[in-house]
């Protein structure tokens, strides 16, 4: 069966709830303060197994007490933690804001996560060469991401979440280039493209600039599928948003995990927002996303 290697992070996500967003020099008081696995690496993995496809997750955890908080869910999950590096000192650390509104800001201290260097990545080489998806991030470095990229064989997942400057080998080998619109606004500026804001104009300056295919997530709207000469809408059920962290990652670990199934890019895209919709109903990343089996929410027609 086709196989997902998601190459990545690993955190323990703090979730505080506020009212409302802090601002510079203020000091409010949170609720929540409840630790739980995350880690955009571990959500994609996540996501992925519980989409169905045989996972593997290649990554780096501390040796304290976090580290079993952050594979819990991995491994109720079924994906494949064997070649995890266990390393002294702490693991990542994620600090989670959620709003009355259910937006979210993140803050993320790297941990172990740090330790993810080229050399690591081509001691996993024969993992990365054999998958028939790769899934990459920004919550390892610019240099590790690289190295992933050139040992690819199949097809390779990019997500530029959080943005940072890569090599542009990576961006124009991602197929496709998963990215909401600021990322995609990022990216396209990183490959030499102008300054946008419109998320068609963004996306199809993305494909412009070399880039294989593209899947821009726009919100409850959905996506964004750029490939060929098409620019395609790709609407999300409509649900009533009480959390959307790890919503992204989710999309991102189903989109690989249908990919990795046969799905075409569109008829992923669709899945990939149907998953996501589910789990945006729930508090928490991987707590939040759906068991196998379970009834997503779908795309009801106009009018």
């Amino acid at each position: 069966m086709s196989r997902v290697v998601v190459v990545g992070s690993l955190n323990v996500d703090l979730h505080l709830l506020l009212e409302r967003h802090i601002l510079p020099g203020e000091t409010l008081l949170a609720g929540g303060g409840t630790f739980s696995p995350g880690g955009k690496g571990a959500n994609q993995a996540c996501a992925a197994a519980l989409a169905g496809a045989p996972t593997t997750l290649l990554g780096a955890l501390g040796d304290d007490a976090a580290s079993s908080v952050a594979t819990s869910r991995l491994e109720e999950a079924g994906v494949d933690l064997s070649r995890v590096v266990r390393a002294p000192g702490p693991s990542g650390l994620a600090v989670v804001s959620v709003d009355a509104q259910g937006e979210n800001t993140v803050v993320v201290v790297p941990g172990a996560n740090a330790l993810v260097t080229p050399e690591m990545v081509a001691g996993w080489a024969e993992e990365i060469e054999t998958a028939d998806v790769v899934v990459l991030q920004g919550e390892i470095s610019a240099e590790s991401d690289l190295a992933a990229t050139r040992l690819v064989k199949g097809r390779l997942v990019v997500n530029l979440a959080p943005v940072i400057r890569v090599d542009p080998a990576v961006l124009l080998a991602a197929n496709p280039l998963v990215v909401n619109e600021h990322e995609g606004a990022e990216a396209l500026t990183q490959l030499g493209g102008p300054e946008l804001t419109d998320p068609p104009e963004i996306v199809a300056g993305l494909r412009a600039a070399g880039v294989e295919t593209v899947v821009m997530t726009v919100g409850s709207a959905g996506s964004l599928v750029a490939q060929g000469d098409a620019v395609t809408a790709v609407p999300s059920p409509k649900v009533r948003a009480v959390d959307t962290v790890g919503a992204g990652d989710a999309f991102c670990g189903a989109l690989s995990a249908r990919l990795a199934a046969g799905d075409g890019l569109l008829d992923a895209a669709a899945y990939a927002s149907r998953f996501a919709a589910y789990t945006v109903q729930f508090e928490g990343a991987q707590s939040s996303y759906p068991a196998p089996g379970a009834e997503l929410p779908a795309v009801r027609p106009a009018g």
